[in-house]
């Protein structure tokens, strides 16, 4: 709440800097990093005398993961914690664009956790009904559809051509909150390795993080021929304590990772991202952006598909990165060379906005 006390104290002095979204971005950003730095100890000591055994390793899966047993989940509560309390300070509470991802955030982690928590007391790792998770995510997603409609178009705009367009009519409340749902189980997925899910959604999440403050400037996104949508410019702040938080996570879930993220913060940050995307009309540019979680939910829906009609696997193991520990790759391997892959997708992302 620090922009309130700011503009009501006239933004004098140093106060004059809060003004500016930059460099609320760099504040909060700094300020989730530190927060997730200074919590994650105590927090994973927590979770470990809480959780006992930690999260439940499947034995069908890779054999080096046995070694993981005893590991505490639910880690993502770290990222929440240090992200909302970073945003409290620094963002402009009056936005509704950022109250609406931030629901999708708190409501897809709370889902993550009821699921996290499940698998943890039952020891497996079913977790809640597939059916009623996607219930509740949609529910979550829905809600926050309509707020950020009532702010921008139901228009889906085609990159690389300029003021080219879809209009989806009604039609776009249920792309949106198939849009945030997608993408949340699509991070998901990609949650199987140390550090694998981490690291390209801080990545995604700095691309955005520039998207976001071109969208919401009208002389930037007049000149790029990209939507302008008043007010985007304040969740460039969101994406930084994203990336703030999702680093400080990173440091305690290198390998050998101290904490998994679980479902409560991959589910999270995920929806985070696909709200972030349908508030600033780049919901294309995300499968570009964040093409690194499209490739891991598309091997698990070829995969199953495939061994349905013919009884075959496609990969030896699906979400894709297992198949490549399969192959002989070290765990270190894959991690490293899909962050390669993901640095390489938000390039071309972030590309789309002048190739118009």
């Amino acid at each position: 709440m620090l922009y309130l006390l700011a503009e009501w104290l006239n933004f004098e002095g140093l106060l004059n800097l809060v003004r500016y979204q930059s460099f609320r971005a760099g504040a909060t950003m700094l300020t989730a990093l530190a927060l997730g730095l200074l919590i994650g100890p105590r927090f994973i000591n927590l979770l470990r005398v809480r959780q006992g055994k930690g999260q439940p390793i499947r034995s069908d899966g890779p054999q080096t993961h046995l070694a993981k047993v005893g590991t505490p989940t639910m880690g993502g509560l770290m990222i929440l914690t240090s992200l909302v309390v970073s945003m409290l300070i620094w963002m402009d509470p009056r936005n509704p664009l950022v109250w609406a991802c931030l629901a999708v955030t708190g409501g897809f982690g709370l889902i993550g956790f009821l699921d996290d928590f499940d698998k943890v007391t039952k020891r497996s790792h079913k977790g809640v009904s597939g059916k009623v998770r996607l219930l509740l995510e949609f529910i979550v997603a829905g809600v926050a559809a309509w707020i950020i409609i009532d702010q921008v178009s139901t228009n889906l705009y085609v990159p690389f051509l300029t003021g080219r367009y879809i209009p989806l009519g009604p039609l776009y409340y249920v792309f949106a909150a198939t849009v945030i749902v997608g993408f949340g189980n699509a991070v998901n997925l990609t949650d199987g390795l140390d550090g694998l899910a981490t690291m390209p959604v801080v990545i995604a999440a700095g691309a955005f993080m520039l998207i976001c403050y071109l969208v919401g400037r009208v002389d930037y996104s007049s000149y790029l021929g990209i939507p302008h949508v008043p007010g985007a410019g304040e969740l460039a702040i969101l994406c930084a304590g994203i990336m703030g938080a999702g680093l400080a996570f990173l440091w305690f879930n290198a390998p050998p990772a101290a904490v998994f993220m679980g479902d409560t913060g991959s589910l999270a940050l995920g929806g985070a991202l696909g709200a972030i995307a349908v508030a600033t009309q780049h919901e294309i540019v995300l499968l570009i952006i964040g093409g690194l979680f499209v490739i891991e939910t598309a091997s698990v829906i070829i995969q199953v598909f495939w061994f349905k009609r013919t009884g075959k696997r496609i990969f030896r193991m699906a979400p894709i990165h297992h198949h490549f520990e399969q192959l002989g790759w070290k765990e270190s391997t894959v991690v490293i060379r899909f962050w390669i892959i993901a640095i390489v997708l938000a390039v071309l992302g972030l590309a789309t906005l002048k190739v118009r």
